[in-house]
Order: structure tokens, then sequence, then C-alpha cells
């Protein structure tokens, strides 16, 4: 895929157009077709992909992972974990006992007030 696929087809993932998104980066509404003619300058491509939520390698095609710097996309319901008495928590090494698992969901629940 080339970069201006790539910008493409998330700028469609996110409900916009190439017009708009160049418009919310700052840059002329028809700029960005011309990055499969052109090399865009580097500040450029860097508001593109802070607008998508994207890396800018994964725009130039040098990752498939839109988010260079994340190890996983694998995300965890703290509370259904903790809430689980068949989940093992380990922290610094040892498991986590049900009594602090309990005390950290309190602890969380104080932010909901």
């Amino acid at each position: 895929m080339t970069l201006l696929s790539r910008t493409k087809d998330m700028a469609k993932l996110r409900g916009m157009s190439l017009e708009t998104l160049a418009l919310k980066a700052g840059l002329s509404n028809k700029s960005i077709y011309n990055w499969d003619r052109n090399s865009p300058k580097s500040d450029n491509l860097e508001k593109v992909a802070t607008i998508l939520n994207v890396s800018t390698d994964y725009l130039l095609g040098r990752t498939d992972n839109t988010h260079a710097n994340e190890k996983s996309d694998k995300v965890i319901y703290l509370d259904k974990a903790l809430s689980d008495e068949s989940v093992v928590i380990k922290f610094q090494g040892r498991e986590m006992s049900q009594k602090a698992k309990r005390v950290i969901i309190e602890i969380l629940n104080l932010f909901d007030e």
C-alpha cells in the first residue's frame, strides 16, 4: 500500500474525506492527493498522522501496526479481572490476594464519585 492509499483508508475509517483531513491539518484541501507523486514534508505528515491517530510509520508503510510504539492492542477490563477469582494477577512477582483485589476495586471506585 502506498502512503496515499493508507491515508485514504484511515481517513475513510475515521469518517472524513481527504479534503476535510487536509483542512484539519492546516493544509490546502487537495494537497494530500499529491502524496502519490511528491513526498509530504515531515511536519505535514505528522499533523495528518496525529489527526488520524496513527503513527507516521504506519502511513509510510513501515509497519502494519497503526501505533508503532504500542506493543499490543489487547484490552484488559480491570474491573472484571479484579473481581474474577479465577484470574491470577501478580504484582512484583507475587500473586495478589482476593483481599488486595477488593481494596484496589474500592480505590478505583473512589475515582467514579
